[in-house]
């Protein structure tokens, strides 16, 4: 397995380590952002903007990721948060959700947007495409952290888990032994599905004039995500169950997001009988200062 510190550096008795986890991240959002900034200028608007947003998107976002991701394993009934508080900052560590994230990023935008007088449905449909692309640059970082994992399968790409990172499920070696066990890679079904998806928007909305208007590249980001991850969800034995013995709080949220997704895409194509009072008709553009003599 590959060691998840890059290197490690020693400053008297402070260390400091570099670790792939948050270089991949940090990929993520510059691949995601440079996708966003073109979008954004692409559909009329100051793409540039996107970098100044990053400013507060970034810190927020991460804060909402880890705040979501320290929720969501209490409520699975796993008690490490609530016993060592101090750790709930131990990011370096890992343990970002990608919801959390979503949700804080989402909120800052909007307002920061609207301090600048900015058209947030333009920067939405253009980040939509971009975060899940982001998201799949990121995802090889649970491979190097053996986390993100799923059951056990006798599927040829099944990956190993070392003992050590293995969930409390799969602890019993006897049952389970390192040796020939292997399991569900889930994190890159994730990745799989997202340039999918990816692609998939980008197409519709370069190539198809319906899907060019406001709302429509976010809409289907709602769907495409919402689909993959409740399917994938259902791989999943280390997240909170809510009912019926596999109902998770991720795959809750991700059904309710194709859900909304499939309703949107509906009303954006004019298939149901009600009014569209959610999205414009078009963007609204910046005005061009003109020079008075």
């Amino acid at each position: 397995m590959i060691d998840p510190v890059i290197f490690t550096i020693h400053l008297g008795s402070i260390e400091f380590a570099l670790r792939w986890y948050g270089v991949l991240v940090m990929l993520g959002v510059i691949v995601g952002g440079t996708v966003a900034n073109k979008e954004v200028t692409r559909r009329g608007g100051d793409g540039e903007v996107i970098w100044d947003a990053m400013i507060w998107l970034l810190p927020i976002g991460i804060i909402g990721a880890r705040l979501w991701y320290v929720v969501n394993a209490t409520i699975g009934g796993n008690p490490y948060y609530m016993d060592n508080p101090i750790q709930i900052i131990n990011i370096p560590q890992g343990g970002l959700h990608f919801f959390g994230g979503l949700v804080f990023g989402a909120i800052t935008l909007y307002f920061y947007l609207k301090q600048k007088k900015m058209d947030f449905w333009l920067f939405l449909d253009s980040i939509a495409p971009a975060a899940l692309l982001g998201q799949a640059v990121a995802r090889p970082a649970n491979f190097i952290n053996q986390e993100l994992y799923g059951q056990p399968t006798a599927l040829p790409w099944g990956i190993k888990i070392d003992a050590m990172h293995r969930l409390p499920l799969f602890n019993d070696l006897q049952v389970f032994p390192v040796e020939t066990t292997r399991f569900h890679p889930t994190f890159a079904y994730e990745m799989i599905w997202n340039i999918f998806g990816f692609f998939i928007i980008m197409v519709l909305i370069q190539k198809v004039a319906q899907f060019s208007k406001p709302g429509s590249a976010f809409s289907l980001w709602l769907l495409i995500a919402g689909i993959g991850r409740t399917f994938i969800e259902f791989f999943r034995p280390d997240q909170p169950i809510l009912a019926a013995g596999w109902l998770t709080t991720s795959m809750l949220v991700s059904f309710l997001m194709a859900l909304v997704g499939f309703v949107l895409v509906l009303l954006r194509l004019g298939f149901l009988p009600w009014k569209n009072t959610i999205f414009p008709d078009q963007y609204t553009l910046p005005v061009e200062e003109k020079n008075v003599l």
